[in-house]
């Protein structure tokens, strides 16, 4: 039944294809409109398919277009052979100097993890859409046969179909326009030599683009990643910037009742902590929120600098400590890993990156049989996750901790905690949200929430 569904898809396609002046991609057997660029794995067309074969020893290949597309929806279909991946690249570019391709990939891919139809930044910012978030996404590749593509990039909202079901829904104003791809990834030294991902009924439009774009399904989640403002659909769902990336408006210091007056700028959009002398809330000090809040979803974005010590804290109550160091409240850790010493105390890893600081590890919870590090020197997305007590951290849109503030467990892990002898740590109903300082140059933006 699904392979008839498939033809069917595929018919209606070419039938609408030619009335709403679709163009193929591919217009003559030598590609002439298209470079290799990047690696050198072999391409050929022949009977209406394009056919990559992997190669070793190669970086990853794309055949590009010569053209360059802005605003378009790009159709087609693709079978590859298990256990390999792939994707088409689009609003995408090669380094002048470098000579490397890097822009926006739709992935293909057979693996556990199952993202295919989500969206990678190639030699850039990484993964801007996995399908952590879209689970009715995650199953609509079927490996073993043709798979039906629809991606759409029309101004600043990019989104995928795969056999008509929405993948990613993601805003991004980053690249407006570049070539379109088609990837042969690549294989190492040890890597299978020979096969193949193939491609077919490949049209390409580029006129009446909203009168064709399909709709948005609820359960395709949008992630926006525009700097300190929000989308329509964000407003409509109750989001507010916590930081209007221009002024301190909102915020105060933890231990008084004003913003600090050093150690804390506002530059270029970035919410920036200094770099101090290495100690915790001893250089511009910690900031809080006027608000408190207790069900609630929060988004912040973060660039650490090499060996940098911070956290995202919650349900923080400013009365727990009026002394000297930081406020205390729950705490996602930020911190470089690989640098700084404090990842290596505490115990298995609860004071790395994404952890519940001093009590919980963080753990990839979204990607099967995967584990280890999730960030980088670039900016970062932590989320977290609030509801009746259930918490969860997100780092990279990738899960890393659950846990429920009101169980008997997670008053067990206070008990063998730092914070064992703070009354009542963890339980109060609400609290401020905090950034911290402890020492070290972090740049915040994109600091929103939504109340739940």
């Amino acid at each position: 039944m699904k392979y008839l569904f498939i033809i069917l898809l595929s018919i209606i396609t070419i039938a609408s294809n030619a009335q709403e002046n679709w163009q193929p991609l591919f217009k003559n057997k030598k590609l002439s409109n298209f470079q290799k660029l990047n690696g050198t794995a072999k391409y050929k067309f022949k009977d209406g398919i394009l056919t990559g074969f992997t190669k070793r020893n190669t970086p990853n290949t794309f055949l590009a277009t010569k053209e360059i597309y802005s605003d378009f929806i790009l159709e087609f279909e693709v079978k590859i052979e298990y256990g390999m991946n792939s994707g088409v690249q689009f609003r995408s570019n090669l380094h002048e100097e470098k000579k490397y391709v890097f822009g926006y990939q739709c992935e293909i891919e057979t693996s556990e993890r199952k993202w295919a139809g989500g969206i990678y930044d190639e030699s850039r910012r990484g993964w801007l859409y996995p399908l952590t978030r879209n689970p009715k996404g995650q199953n609509a590749f079927k490996n073993g046969t043709w798979n039906k593509y629809r991606i759409e990039a029309i101004g600043n909202q990019i989104r995928t179909w795969v056999n008509g079901v929405q993948c990613s829904n993601l805003v991004d104003d980053l690249t407006a326009e570049g070539f379109i791809a088609f990837q042969v990834h690549s294989i190492g030294k040890h890597g299978i030599e020979g096969q193949k991902v193939q491609w077919k009924n490949i049209w390409v439009l580029t006129e009446n683009l909203k009168t064709a774009s399909w709709q948005n399904n609820d359960y395709a989640v949008e992630i926006s990643r525009l700097n300190n403002q929000l989308t329509s659909n964000e407003i409509r769902k109750g989001w507010r910037l916590l930081w209007d990336g221009k002024t301190t408006n909102g915020w105060l210091s933890a231990k008084s009742d004003a913003f600090p007056q050093n150690g804390w700028s506002i530059k270029d959009g970035l919410l920036i902590i200094e770099k101090g002398n290495g100690g915790e809330s001893e250089n511009g000090g910690d900031i809080i929120t006027i608000d408190e809040f207790s069900n609630f979803e929060l988004s912040v974005d973060f660039k650490i600098s090499k060996s940098a010590n911070s956290g995202i804290k919650y349900f923080v109550n400013t009365d727990w400590n009026k002394k000297k160091g930081s406020a205390i409240g729950l705490e996602f850790q930020i911190l470089d890993g690989a640098e700084h010493p404090d990842a290596l105390k505490g115990l298995n890893g609860n004071r790395t990156a994404g952890a519940l600081y001093d009590l919980i590890p963080p753990k990839n919870m979204s990607e099967p049989n995967r584990d280890g590090k999730r960030y980088g020197y670039g900016f970062n997305r932590a989320r977290i996750v609030v509801k009746g007590g259930k918490v969860e951290h997100w780092l990279n849109e990738i899960k890393v901790v659950e846990y429920d503030k009101n169980s008997q467990i997670f008053e067990t892990l206070i008990q063998h905690s730092k914070y064992k002898n703070i009354q009542g740590f963890g339980q109060n109903e609400k609290g401020h949200i905090l950034l911290q300082d402890h020492g070290d140059t972090v740049r915040f933006r994109n600091i929103k929430i939504r109340e739940l």
